[in-house]
């Protein structure tokens, strides 16, 4: 698309969705400012896990069930949009432990996720340090990146493309033909705070992340994540010991060796609209855009939202992603 060549746009927010708005803007021409105070990776996209996995978020979270098609659709968007970020993602699956497996297998046959039954010692194979015996359910159709280094390619790719990435409060800079608002809560949208822990050092780098009974372990670079609490109506980011002591006690309960190793906590703020998707559109002030309010999967959504978008600034939006994410549905 060639609608947005010399555009002046002004992205407020380098999350997820602001940093993936903006490099897709700035590579088809646009003039685009990222603009956060913040420093980068200080905000909820930084506190996850990166998950890309519809797979698990429409089998596990009713508030996602119904939105597979469109998480499959953004997952793809990924490789549609920034195919030379390909290499960045690690498709290794998902691991489900399950007190019910042939409940979650027709669940998933009912909705064409790929899933099968696997052994204890698959399991274990898969995810290293794995104690708990099962039952285990393996998806290959989720997928992981690294939130922060992944805002530094982003941020990267951003600066090569001709934009800008500045420690700023958009309000502070001139005014834009276009100002896109990819910010956490307000306005509307409910706040949802998440705890998560890291443990440097621990576990692969690479590999299937596990779902175990109220808490995710992944893999990373960074070390084992665990995670994650979902708080709403909180927009602080006390640590909370409580919290923190059931995801830890969660977490070994899967893994073990995970008893007295060194970890550390962090709290984020996501922004969350009734309905789970994002609100990707016009609002009540002349030439702002919003793409906000994409609950725990802003990484996952992120290209879609950066296509419709595009589809917003180029004239009647008519995708089915447009329409999912159209602010003019709570109306």
């Amino acid at each position: 698309m060639n609608d947005v060549r010399g555009l002046r746009v002004v992205v407020a927010g380098a999350g997820a969705i602001g940093s993936v708005c903006a490099l897709v803007l700035a590579r088809r021409g646009a003039k685009v400012i990222l603009a956060d105070p913040a420093a980068t990776g200080d905000n909820a996209s930084g506190v996850a896990a990166g998950m890309l996995a519809p797979a698990s978020e429409a089998l596990l979270d009713p508030a996602a069930a119904r939105h597979l098609l469109l998480l499959r659709d953004a997952q793809g968007a990924w490789d549609r949009l920034l195919p030379d970020l390909s290499s960045a993602f690690d498709r290794s699956g998902s691991v489900i432990e399950t007190r019910d497996p042939d409940a979650l297998l027709h669940r998933a046959r009912a909705a064409g996720v790929e899933l099968e039954q696997i052994a204890t010692g698959e399991a274990r194979r898969l995810c290293p340090g794995l104690a708990v015996p099962g039952p285990f359910l393996f998806t290959p159709e989720d997928w992981r990146l690294e939130p922060r280094a992944m805002l530094d390619v982003l941020h990267a790719a951003l600066q090569a493309a001709g934009g800008e990435r500045v420690h700023l409060d958009a309000a502070t800079l001139p005014t834009p033909d276009l100002l896109l608002r990819a910010t956490g809560p307000g306005q509307g949208l409910m706040p949802i705070k998440g705890q998560i822990l890291r443990f440097p050092g621990q576990g692969p780098a690479r590999g299937p992340s596990l779902r175990g009974e109220g808490v995710y372990v992944a893999p990373s670079a960074e070390g084992l994540v665990a995670g994650a609490t979902m708080e709403e109506g909180r927009d602080d980011r006390v640590i909370d010991p409580a919290a923190v002591e059931t995801l830890r006690s969660r977490a070994i309960r899967l893994f073990p060796h995970l008893e007295g190793a060194p970890f550390l906590a962090m709290a984020g703020v996501r922004a969350a609209t009734p309905d789970g998707l994002p609100v990707v559109g016009p609002t009540e002030e002349p030439g702002v855009l919003a793409a906000r309010g994409a609950r725990r999967n802003g990484w996952l959504l992120a290209p879609l939202i950066a296509e419709v978008v595009l589809e917003r600034i180029a004239g009647p939006a008519r995708s089915p992603a447009a329409a999912a994410f159209d602010p003019a549905r709570f109306n």
